[in-house]
């Protein structure tokens, strides 16, 4: 269950159902990483004692680590505690994280969600991936053909040994594929999202498609260059509206009600939740910033579909939707019963484990070649609201606390009625504010209908309230953006 790697020296923690920890072993993790060598054991009885663990159960622990040259020597550690504490443990080597969240996820399943094998996992994928592009309509190579930015990380890796297994539905081309150059340098979903411009490496002909991973394989954003030589991101909010409105058409094809719902954070462009309730009728919800907290949300409906704006999402189906739908695509006839066996094929080529950037890139692209569509009519489905993100020094980010998902300050009082009063004098605008969990600066978000909003009413909410009225600004940073 463990994943070892980051530049730092970390590790990753999986729970048994290859899910994120829960809050309370958040708790405990913590605790034993900040205890003094010599109180190891007694911390380690405190918590089993406290999650009223069973010492007498055989313990089994799956691991899997990256690239980075420290992760091989943090694995070891991993072994050797396990091994010191007599329990039993599986090491798979290289893996990207999606991965070992389906290993978990396998094993703790008795194998019904899959085989617990990088072959199993490769077979999974590309065999659903595969029917489910059979019936699509492609015109040439127009829609076979992908740009993919690796980020030097361990996705590079895994997708070339995976990529025999799907090539007849789909080229791929790696760039930054860790032969050269270091981890998510210049390169990555987040350097791409954050700097608005192709992966240092990658040549962009006009109108290609071009996807970047970041180094461990979980998120995933699109691009492309239009023919005047702009470049278009396609983040995770157009992602999910790609996703949650093709399933929504299954469904409608099927004529089941199913229960689908779109998880969004404060960060989602409002231009795609006005497109998501008001075009697709499809129900959307707002949870605070944090994979943990849309994953939580996602599994509350049939049909779950959540991506951060940076790209990190799934969609999670119930276990009674999966069950329906796979015995009606054996039921139905004709049309419907393609349309069902279409989604049943979703359903086993999403990682539903974790959000997996492989799994989300063949989603994506069996969805484009089965509807037909360029990237640039994808991107087209909406027009994203200019907007900013910007931080801010403050003394005591502790000042400022919310409610609503992020979205409305509580503290100090005043603040909300201040944003309130600005983002009024703009056409489709909002704006908020939270405290960072890490620094001490404060995040700040605006969006407006035009460029000119955008500047002033992010400049306004972030410099004049917060630095100067608020919380005590120390010099802070006016305009500094993410």
């Amino acid at each position: 269950m463990v994943k070892a790697g980051l530049q730092d020296n970390g590790v990753k923690l999986v729970d048994p159902l290859g899910e994120m920890l829960a809050p309370s072993w958040e708790e405990h993790a913590t605790c034993l990483a900040n205890a003094e060598e010599r109180d190891v054991w007694r911390v380690l009885m405190d918590i089993s004692e406290k999650a009223a663990v069973n010492l007498q159960q055989e313990a089994f622990v799956v691991i899997g680590r990256d690239t980075r040259p420290s992760s091989e020597r943090l694995s070891q550690s991993v072994i050797d505690g396990v091994t010191v504490l007599g329990g039993q443990f599986h090491d798979y080597g290289l893996l990207t994280t999606p991965q070992l969240h389906y290993m978990v996820y396998c094993r703790n399943s008795s194998g019904r969600y899959g085989e617990a094998t990088v072959d199993g996992y490769y077979q999974k994928l590309s065999t659903a991936f595969v029917e489910l592009t059979k019936q699509a309509f492609c015109g040439g190579n127009e829609y076979r053909s992908l740009k993919v930015d690796c980020a030097n990380g361990v996705g590079a890796l895994k997708l070339r040994e995976m990529e025999p297994y799907f090539s007849q539905g789909l080229s791929v081309q790696l760039f930054n594929d860790g032969t050269k150059g270091k981890l998510n340098h210049l390169c990555g979903a987040d350097f791409v999202k954050s700097h608005q411009r192709p992966p240092q490496g990658m040549e962009m002909k006009s109108s290609e498609r071009c996807c970047s991973f970041d180094g461990d394989a979980d998120r995933i954003v699109y691009y492309y260059s239009d023919t005047d030589g702009h470049f278009h991101l396609i983040d995770g909010d157009k992602i999910a509206t790609l996703i949650s409105s093709f399933l929504k058409e299954l469904l409608v094809e099927i004529g089941e009600s199913l229960n689908i719902g779109v998880v969004q954070t404060a960060y989602a462009n409002g231009s795609s939740t006005r497109y998501l309730e008001e075009v697709m009728k499809v129900p959307v919800y707002c949870t605070k910033t944090g994979v943990k907290h849309l994953h939580h949300k996602a599994q509350e409906f049939d049909v779950g579909v959540y991506f951060e704006a940076n790209g990190h999402g799934t969609v999670l189906f119930s276990k009674a939707a999966e069950m329906k739908i796979k015995q009606l695509a054996k039921e139905l006839e004709d049309k419907k019963r393609k349309a069902a066996q279409m989604l049943a094929n979703v359903i086993d080529l999403f990682n539903q484990a974790a959000g997996d950037a492989i799994s989300d890139m063949l989603v994506i692209e069996a969805i484009l070649a089965l509807k037909g569509l360029t990237v640039q009519e994808w991107d087209a489905l909406y027009t994203d609201l200019p907007n900013r993100q910007l931080k801010v020094k403050v003394a005591d980010r502790q000042v400022i606390s919310t409610t609503d998902a992020e979205r409305q300050a509580v503290t100090p009082p005043g603040l909300q009625e201040a944003i309130n009063d600005l983002v009024k004098k703009y056409k489709l605008s909002r704006a908020f504010v939270r405290p960072s969990g890490t620094e001490d600066v404060v995040r700040v978000y605006a969006e407006a209908d035009s460029q000119v909003s955008w500047d002033s009413a992010g400049e306004k909410v972030g410099s004049e309230r917060l630095t100067t009225e608020v919380a005590g600004g120390g010099g802070g940073e006016k305009g500094k953006l993410f």
